[in-house]
Protein backbone atom coordinates (compact mmCIF):
# COMPACT_ATOMS: atom_id res chain seq x y z
CA UNK A 1 0.00 0.00 0.00
CA UNK A 2 1.62 3.28 -0.93
CA UNK A 3 2.07 6.06 1.61
CA UNK A 4 -0.13 8.93 0.16
CA UNK A 5 -2.88 5.67 0.94
CA UNK A 6 -2.19 5.44 4.55
CA UNK A 7 -2.32 8.83 5.14
CA UNK A 8 -5.76 9.81 7.18
CA UNK A 9 -8.32 11.44 5.13
CA UNK A 10 -8.74 15.39 5.07
CA UNK A 11 -11.75 16.66 6.67
CA UNK A 12 -13.52 19.53 4.69
CA UNK A 13 -15.48 22.12 6.63
CA UNK A 14 -16.97 25.54 5.63
CA UNK A 15 -15.98 29.04 6.60
CA UNK A 16 -18.73 30.95 5.56
CA UNK A 17 -20.66 30.82 1.70
CA UNK A 18 -17.05 31.22 -0.22
CA UNK A 19 -14.46 29.74 1.61
CA UNK A 20 -13.42 25.47 2.19
CA UNK A 21 -11.23 24.80 5.34
CA UNK A 22 -8.78 21.45 4.39
CA UNK A 23 -7.82 19.78 7.72
CA UNK A 24 -4.89 17.66 7.78
CA UNK A 25 -4.90 16.53 11.58
CA UNK A 26 -5.42 17.97 14.92
CA UNK A 27 -1.39 17.97 15.62
CA UNK A 28 1.54 20.10 15.09
CA UNK A 29 3.85 18.19 13.06
CA UNK A 30 6.00 18.52 10.07
CA UNK A 31 4.10 15.69 7.88
CA UNK A 32 0.39 17.06 8.75
CA UNK A 33 2.07 20.60 7.59
CA UNK A 34 4.03 18.78 4.64
CA UNK A 35 0.53 17.94 3.05
CA UNK A 36 -0.94 21.19 3.68
CA UNK A 37 1.83 22.87 1.64
CA UNK A 38 1.84 20.18 -0.83
CA UNK A 39 -1.55 21.13 -1.38
CA UNK A 40 -1.40 24.45 -1.13
CA UNK A 41 1.56 24.88 -3.54
CA UNK A 42 -0.63 22.43 -6.00
CA UNK A 43 -3.68 24.78 -6.45
CA UNK A 44 -1.42 27.69 -6.84
CA UNK A 45 0.57 25.37 -9.95
CA UNK A 46 -2.78 24.02 -11.34
CA UNK A 47 -4.64 27.72 -10.89
CA UNK A 48 -8.27 25.51 -10.29
CA UNK A 49 -10.84 28.01 -11.78
CA UNK A 50 -12.78 29.66 -9.17
CA UNK A 51 -10.03 29.15 -6.88
CA UNK A 52 -9.21 33.10 -5.67
CA UNK A 53 -6.94 32.23 -2.58
CA UNK A 54 -5.39 30.12 -0.23
CA UNK A 55 -4.25 30.26 3.23
CA UNK A 56 -1.64 27.60 4.63
CA UNK A 57 -1.74 27.52 8.78
CA UNK A 58 -0.19 24.66 11.22
CA UNK A 59 -2.62 21.46 10.10
CA UNK A 60 -5.24 23.01 7.42
CA UNK A 61 -5.39 25.32 4.25
CA UNK A 62 -8.17 27.72 4.01
CA UNK A 63 -9.41 27.99 0.47
CA UNK A 64 -10.99 31.29 -0.96
CA UNK A 65 -13.42 30.63 -3.92
CA UNK A 66 -16.07 31.91 -6.24
CA UNK A 67 -19.17 29.93 -5.71
CA UNK A 68 -20.27 31.14 -9.17
CA UNK A 69 -17.71 29.69 -10.91
CA UNK A 70 -16.84 26.36 -9.03
CA UNK A 71 -19.17 24.80 -6.22
CA UNK A 72 -18.30 23.42 -2.92
CA UNK A 73 -18.57 19.78 -4.31
CA UNK A 74 -16.66 20.43 -7.13
CA UNK A 75 -13.69 22.09 -5.37
CA UNK A 76 -13.85 19.25 -2.98
CA UNK A 77 -13.46 16.37 -5.88
CA UNK A 78 -10.40 18.84 -7.03
CA UNK A 79 -8.68 18.78 -3.82
CA UNK A 80 -9.61 14.91 -3.14
CA UNK A 81 -7.90 14.36 -6.90
CA UNK A 82 -5.07 16.71 -5.89
CA UNK A 83 -4.70 14.28 -2.84
CA UNK A 84 -4.61 11.40 -4.37
CA UNK A 85 -1.76 12.10 -6.26
CA UNK A 86 0.72 9.64 -4.55
CA UNK A 87 3.64 12.21 -6.10
CA UNK A 88 2.55 15.04 -4.52
CA UNK A 89 5.01 16.82 -2.22
CA UNK A 90 5.78 19.89 -0.69
CA UNK A 91 8.24 22.09 -2.32
CA UNK A 92 12.38 21.83 -1.49
CA UNK A 93 12.45 24.38 1.61
CA UNK A 94 15.59 26.18 2.55
CA UNK A 95 17.69 26.26 5.81
CA UNK A 96 18.34 30.02 7.02
CA UNK A 97 20.50 30.59 9.48
CA UNK A 98 19.62 34.02 12.05
CA UNK A 99 21.98 36.16 14.06
CA UNK A 100 20.17 36.50 17.26
CA UNK A 101 21.88 38.56 20.51
CA UNK A 102 20.99 36.88 23.93
CA UNK A 103 22.46 40.00 26.35
CA UNK A 104 20.38 40.72 28.85
CA UNK A 105 19.12 44.20 26.70
CA UNK A 106 17.26 42.24 24.09
CA UNK A 107 16.74 38.65 26.00
CA UNK A 108 15.13 40.41 28.94
CA UNK A 109 12.81 37.05 30.07
CA UNK A 110 16.03 34.31 29.88
CA UNK A 111 16.91 35.04 33.46
CA UNK A 112 12.70 34.28 34.18
CA UNK A 113 12.44 31.48 31.81
CA UNK A 114 15.47 30.10 33.69
CA UNK A 115 13.88 30.45 36.91
CA UNK A 116 10.60 28.57 35.01
CA UNK A 117 12.30 25.62 33.81
CA UNK A 118 15.16 25.09 36.60
CA UNK A 119 18.02 25.25 34.26
CA UNK A 120 21.00 28.22 33.87
CA UNK A 121 20.40 30.58 31.56
CA UNK A 122 22.93 29.55 29.66
CA UNK A 123 21.41 26.28 29.00
CA UNK A 124 18.43 28.35 27.83
CA UNK A 125 20.03 30.30 25.21
CA UNK A 126 21.88 26.92 24.04
CA UNK A 127 18.70 24.95 23.93
CA UNK A 128 17.20 27.69 21.81
CA UNK A 129 20.46 28.55 19.90
CA UNK A 130 20.80 24.78 18.82
CA UNK A 131 17.46 24.21 18.09
CA UNK A 132 16.48 23.64 13.64
CA UNK A 133 13.06 25.08 14.02
CA UNK A 134 10.33 24.63 10.91
CA UNK A 135 8.15 27.62 9.55
CA UNK A 136 4.81 26.60 10.12
CA UNK A 137 3.14 29.38 9.26
CA UNK A 138 2.65 33.33 8.99
CA UNK A 139 -0.26 34.81 10.78
CA UNK A 140 -0.99 37.80 13.05
CA UNK A 141 0.79 40.46 11.59
CA UNK A 142 2.70 40.99 8.23
CA UNK A 143 6.00 39.13 8.72
CA UNK A 144 5.03 37.12 12.13
CA UNK A 145 6.99 33.49 11.10
CA UNK A 146 5.32 31.07 13.79
CA UNK A 147 7.74 28.36 14.25
CA UNK A 148 7.58 24.66 15.50
CA UNK A 149 10.83 22.77 16.97
CA UNK A 150 11.27 24.15 20.11
CA UNK A 151 13.09 22.20 23.10
CA UNK A 152 10.43 20.40 25.27
CA UNK A 153 12.60 21.58 28.14
CA UNK A 154 11.55 25.24 27.25
CA UNK A 155 7.90 24.54 26.47
CA UNK A 156 6.85 27.27 29.10
CA UNK A 157 3.29 28.39 28.93
CA UNK A 158 2.69 32.08 27.53
CA UNK A 159 2.22 35.02 30.16
CA UNK A 160 -0.74 35.42 32.71
CA UNK A 161 -0.61 39.12 31.39
CA UNK A 162 0.69 40.63 28.27
CA UNK A 163 4.25 42.32 28.94
CA UNK A 164 5.19 46.26 27.46
CA UNK A 165 5.57 46.37 23.73
CA UNK A 166 8.99 45.01 22.73
CA UNK A 167 11.33 46.13 19.78
CA UNK A 168 10.39 44.61 16.67
CA UNK A 169 12.59 41.40 15.29
CA UNK A 170 12.40 39.86 18.51
CA UNK A 171 12.16 36.27 18.82
CA UNK A 172 9.38 35.13 21.55
CA UNK A 173 9.03 31.61 22.68
CA UNK A 174 5.50 30.49 24.95
CA UNK A 175 3.25 27.77 24.47
CA UNK A 176 5.54 25.21 22.89
CA UNK A 177 5.89 27.35 20.33
CA UNK A 178 8.55 30.20 18.98
CA UNK A 179 8.08 33.10 17.04
CA UNK A 180 10.03 35.81 14.87
CA UNK A 181 8.25 39.36 15.49
CA UNK A 182 8.34 42.64 13.00
CA UNK A 183 6.32 44.67 15.16
CA UNK A 184 6.63 46.51 18.55
CA UNK A 185 3.82 45.49 20.21
CA UNK A 186 2.29 44.28 23.69
CA UNK A 187 2.86 40.26 24.33
CA UNK A 188 1.97 37.37 25.79
CA UNK A 189 5.11 35.61 24.86
CA UNK A 190 8.32 35.29 26.54
CA UNK A 191 11.63 37.26 24.82
CA UNK A 192 14.18 35.40 24.16
CA UNK A 193 16.59 37.60 22.33
CA UNK A 194 16.60 39.45 18.83
CA UNK A 195 17.81 38.96 15.32
CA UNK A 196 19.16 42.29 13.50
CA UNK A 197 17.43 40.62 10.24
CA UNK A 198 14.48 41.74 9.17
CA UNK A 199 11.53 39.22 8.47
CA UNK A 200 9.56 41.53 6.58
CA UNK A 201 10.06 43.93 4.29
CA UNK A 202 7.49 45.94 2.25
CA UNK A 203 9.95 46.96 0.03
CA UNK A 204 11.68 43.43 -0.69
CA UNK A 205 11.32 41.13 -3.21
CA UNK A 206 10.05 38.44 -1.57
CA UNK A 207 8.36 40.95 1.79
CA UNK A 208 8.54 37.86 3.60
CA UNK A 209 12.15 36.66 3.88
CA UNK A 210 11.54 32.97 4.63
CA UNK A 211 8.77 31.21 3.26
CA UNK A 212 6.55 28.50 4.95
CA UNK A 213 8.56 24.90 5.07
CA UNK A 214 11.84 26.54 5.45
CA UNK A 215 14.02 25.74 8.59
CA UNK A 216 15.92 28.10 10.47
CA UNK A 217 18.39 27.95 13.18
CA UNK A 218 19.82 31.33 15.44
CA UNK A 219 23.50 32.01 15.78
CA UNK A 220 24.45 33.55 18.72
CA UNK A 221 26.32 36.71 18.31
CA UNK A 222 27.63 39.38 20.77
CA UNK A 223 26.27 42.95 21.41
CA UNK A 224 29.10 44.41 18.59
CA UNK A 225 28.62 42.33 15.83
CA UNK A 226 24.43 42.50 16.52
CA UNK A 227 25.14 46.61 16.21
CA UNK A 228 26.93 46.08 13.19
CA UNK A 229 24.51 43.96 11.61
CA UNK A 230 21.52 45.84 12.63
CA UNK A 231 23.28 48.83 10.61
CA UNK A 232 23.69 46.61 7.77
CA UNK A 233 20.27 45.25 7.74
CA UNK A 234 19.25 49.31 7.96
CA UNK A 235 20.08 49.65 4.79
CA UNK A 236 18.60 46.86 3.09
CA UNK A 237 20.98 44.60 3.01
CA UNK A 238 20.11 40.74 4.16
CA UNK A 239 22.47 39.54 6.91
CA UNK A 240 20.61 35.97 7.29
CA UNK A 241 22.01 33.29 5.56
CA UNK A 242 20.32 30.92 3.29
CA UNK A 243 21.51 27.17 2.14
CA UNK A 244 19.06 24.88 -0.02
CA UNK A 245 17.86 21.46 1.87
CA UNK A 246 18.36 18.80 -0.68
Amino acid sequence: MSGAAERPTPRFLNSGETALVVEFGANVDPETNGRVLALDAALTLRQVPGVRESVPTYRSLMIHYDPLIISRAELVAAVEAIEGDAALTAAPASRWTLPCCYDPEYGEDVGEIARMTGLSEQKVVSLHAGATFRVYMYGFAPGFCYLGGLPPELAVSRRTRPRPPHPPNTTLIGGGLAIVTTFSMPTGWWLMGRTPERMFSPHRDPAFLVAVGDELRFEPVDRATFLALDARAATGEVVARRESVS
